[in-house]
């Protein structure tokens, strides 16, 4: 039995004059996932995440976030969730330290408490060593993992992660989203990530939502999603032949037995098939028993790359228009 959602979202929409930024927002997430929003800039994300901490009030719907109506009992929200915007900030002639026993002391702990408390969380993100290291000189994935140590440290029951990968370098990025799955699954926390990173969000969460243009477009894990989306497109296998097969007539005659075949096209010493089903091994086995020389064999497994472009491309429409810059993309209506 599935349990109650602890971010329920129905119907969230928010207007601003002619502009709609979300429009009529759906989404149910549950206790101990790892919930990707996923979304070029400007399509609606950290307004959704604003509603959900009360911090902007929806036009339309509602938000409950952890049992607690958002935007009538915003306090009770604040003291269950974590939120870690996009560019976090410190005190920077205040030691990692100092600022993180302010925020908790803050959050109502008591200050030796406080103090004992983030000294294990600083241990947690793995700033140990910088402890006394003042802020101002901490590289951006040095404060990226002191804001989830600030996120942490009121032990909330969801944490609310804004692109927190931002401007980090890879071997950065690696450590903190190893981090963020470890602390989901050794404390059962609820995590909402929101970032434009594919591969990222590919990596760690449980289910994705696909965002554009201020729409909730698909949502689901990725095994669902890409199973959808083959049984749309079905699936594309090429076989690559070795030397001179002579008349490859034989081999297309042979193929056409396999069951759901969509495509068949021979060009050189490439086949490409299109299958409802995979049917790779199938095509391999007759290719051989008719005197193919195989070389390699390559299925299109769908990627949430692969998923994103086909509803990030269905979703343009004629008064919507989208430019990408630098990996980017920005709406502009």
């Amino acid at each position: 039995m599935m349990k109650d959602p602890i971010i329920k979202l129905t119907g969230l929409t928010k207007n601003y004059d002619k502009l709609t930024a979300v429009d009529k927002l759906d989404l149910h997430i549950y206790p101990g996932e790892i919930f990707g929003l996923l979304g070029p800039n400007g399509a609606g994300k950290t307004t959704s995440i604003l509603m959900m901490l009360g911090l902007t009030e929806p036009t339309a719907g509602t938000a409950y976030v952890c049992g607690h109506d958002a935007t009538r009992n915003p306090i009770a929200v604040k003291r269950k969730v974590g939120y870690l915007p996009d560019n976090v900030g410190f005190y920077p002639d205040m030691t990692a330290l100092e600022n993180l026993c302010f925020v908790a002391e803050l959050n109502g702990l008591t200050k030796p408490y406080a103090q004992a408390a983030a000294k294990d969380m600083l241990y947690v993100v793995g700033l140990e060593r910088e402890i006394h290291k003042k802020t101002g000189a901490f590289s951006r994935g040095m404060k990226q993992r002191l804001g989830l140590a600030e996120v942490l440290i009121k032990a909330p029951e969801v944490a609310i992660l804004d692109e927190p990968t931002l401007g980090i370098d890879p071997k950065g990025v690696d450590e903190f989203l190893e981090l963020i799955q470890k602390l989901s699954r050794e404390h059962n926390l609820t995590v909402l990530l929101s970032s434009h990173h594919l591969h990222q969000v590919q990596r760690v969460c449980d289910r994705v939502g696909i965002f554009v243009g201020g729409k909730l477009l698909v949502q689901g894990s990725i095994e669902s999603l890409a199973n959808n989306l083959q049984q749309q497109k079905g699936i594309s296998t090429v076989i690559s032949l070795g030397h001179s097969q002579g008349d490859t007539n034989r081999f297309e005659e042979a193929l056409k037995v396999l069951p759901g075949l969509r495509n068949l096209t021979i060009n050189g010493l490439s086949i490409e098939l299109k299958t409802d089903s995979d049917t790779t091994a199938m095509a391999v086995r007759i290719l051989v028993n008719n005197g193919a020389d195989i070389v390699a064999v390559n299925r299109n497994d769908y990627q949430l790359d692969d998923i994103y472009n086909t509803y990030f491309e269905n979703s343009i429409t004629t008064n919507t228009v989208y430019e990408k810059s630098n990996g980017f993309f920005k709406r502009y209506q």
